[in-house]
């Protein structure tokens, strides 16, 4: 049978076509890129290597580390590619792989913050029970839940997306392949593929969304209700303020972006909402739990001043040579 898909590339037209904008973005987007790359990795080697930070909490806040890293790096180098050229393409393979990959950490990134919250929930609401309920065993099929669902979500997209005929035009408005606007290009039936969209893709955001919200409304009125101290009150509040931060700077985006019906599409709507959760979440992530979590920012500190200290030792001999 011959294959119907007759474009073998697309056109990314990018965020904007200003030769001087796009210099300045480059610039602007290459150094949010590298301070998230910076900050994840750090996140992600303290948590290894710190022996006191080998708690749940840890261990998922490590997960979201390494999904906030492959999440931007879908996007982001091919964006700074089309910065620094006027003819931007990729193709179809490409764009089915970058689509697939999009939507797997993404869909993985909502559903950890799910369980995330539900962790903070058992530690503050049962923790004389927390160590039992939350063994390593529970966290690893947690985490391997969340990155396995987010895998199959993405591959249903993908084999449904490729299963389309194109036929022209081939210019994407975006700066990346997903999968709104590259159903707005097919030349057959896309009924079948907006229907899985709205409800499948809905369902992944608004699921964990709803668990979430749940998880810290059960928090606070359990910390009302049966904490009597002030101080104990803030230390509860305290550690779930940076998770409930990320919450609101990933979903907020998200669920005006794939909750309402996708008939409604704004290339340009979309390409801001879609900057705000896969760029600009995961440079603030670092930012948010190091400022605000001060084991993690003593664990910072002793691991610079290891470095630092094996550093000025060679130093210190060859100045005495």
């Amino acid at each position: 049978m011959e294959n119907q898909t007759q474009v073998s590339e697309f056109i990314l037209t990018g965020l904007t076509s200003l030769r001087g904008l796009q210099q300045f973005l480059f610039v602007i987007f290459l150094m949010l890129y590298l301070v998230s790359l910076l900050g994840n990795s750090a996140i992600v080697t303290v948590v290894i290597a710190e022996p006191r930070l080998h708690t749940p909490m840890y261990f998922f806040l490590g997960n979201l580390s390494c999904l906030d890293i492959f999440y931007s790096t879908v996007t982001v180098p091919k964006m700074l590619s089309g910065f620094l050229s006027q003819y931007q393409a990729i193709s179809f393979p490409g764009c089915l792989t970058q689509l697939h990959f999009f939507h797997f950490l993404g869909s993985s990134e909502a559903m950890l913050l799910a369980v995330m919250a539900y962790d903070r929930y058992v530690a503050i609401c049962n923790p004389l029970r927390y160590t039992a309920i939350m063994n390593q065993r529970t966290c690893l099929l947690l985490a391997s839940a969340t990155w396995a669902t987010g895998f199959l979500h993405a591959l249903m997209h993908s084999v449904m997306t490729s299963r389309l005929h194109f036929c022209g035009p081939n210019h994407i408005h975006h700066f990346f392949c997903d999968i709104k606007p590259l159903l707005n290009l097919a030349c057959s039936r896309t009924h079948l593929n907006l229907r899985l969209l709205n409800i499948v893709t809905g369902g992944i955001v608004i699921g964990p969304f709803i668990l979430t919200v749940f998880s810290y409304l059960y928090i606070i009125s359990f910390l009302f209700l049966k904490v009597q101290s002030w101080e104990g009150r803030r230390k509860a509040f305290s550690t779930c303020a940076s998770h409930l931060t990320v919450v609101a700077l990933l979903y907020v985006p998200v669920i005006f972006n794939y909750v309402p019906p996708s008939t409604h599409y704004s290339p340009e709507w979309d390409m801001i909402a879609t900057l705000m959760y896969s760029v600009i979440t995961s440079v603030l992530n670092p930012l948010i739990y190091t400022l605000r979590n001060e084991e993690v920012k003593c664990s910072l500190r002793k691991a610079l001043g290891t470095k630092l200290f094996l550093v000025r030792i060679p130093i210190k001999r060859v100045f005495c040579l």
